[in-house]
């Protein structure tokens, strides 16, 4: 077997092409940014029902799900959460759709604690990487929209009960 050297292609555009490229910010060089969110249910949901956590700035924002989680306290038995977004317009002004479980489906959340969202995207991979593929790529997601993009979990399955708590946080990087 040969000893082989690699780079990784941010490494190549920035240090091996000639001229080296300008990579965005989102890659190399950007601001890690955290949006926190509290939620609390107020009366009964049916199955679907939803928060909206936050909206994550316009531009290019790489979500970084290794480095985000909730407590929750979800007291419906065999609970999961979706974490998705709500439609949005691109920096190209197509149309997004929404896709509520397009960086998290089916979390468990049946027992009260503390989860983390890397680790949890499930299904078949697609050519938009998602949900499965968020794994693949390092636990992260980008977007790039023109007014920003709300994150949305959802209850897919089960009924909310009054008082049911999702805390946590969204990391993300942005310039």
């Amino acid at each position: 077997m040969a000893v082989t050297l690699l780079y990784s292609t941010e490494y190549t555009a920035t240090s091996v092409t000639v001229p080296a490229s300008n990579i965005s910010t989102d890659l190399m060089h950007g601001k890690q940014r955290i949006a926190f969110f509290t939620t609390v249910q107020a009366g009964t949901g049916d199955a679907t029902s939803s928060f909206a956590l936050c909206t994550l700035p316009a531009g290019r924002v790489k979500v970084i799900l290794g480095l985000s989680g909730a407590y929750f306290n979800w007291t419906t038995a065999s609970a999961t959460c979706d974490l998705g977004w709500d439609g949005y317009t691109g920096s190209d002004n197509v149309a997004v759709s929404a896709d509520p479980d397009g960086l998290v489906d089916g979390l468990d959340v049946d027992a009260v604690g503390f989860r983390t969202f890397w680790g949890n995207a499930t299904g078949a991979l697609n050519t938009n990487f998602t949900p499965a593929a968020v794994d693949i790529t390092g636990g992260v997601y980008t977007f790039n929209s023109r007014a920003g993009v709300i994150i949305r979990a959802t209850s897919q399955d089960t009924a909310m009960v009054a008082a049911d708590i999702m805390v946590g946080w969204l990391t993300y990087v942005i310039d």
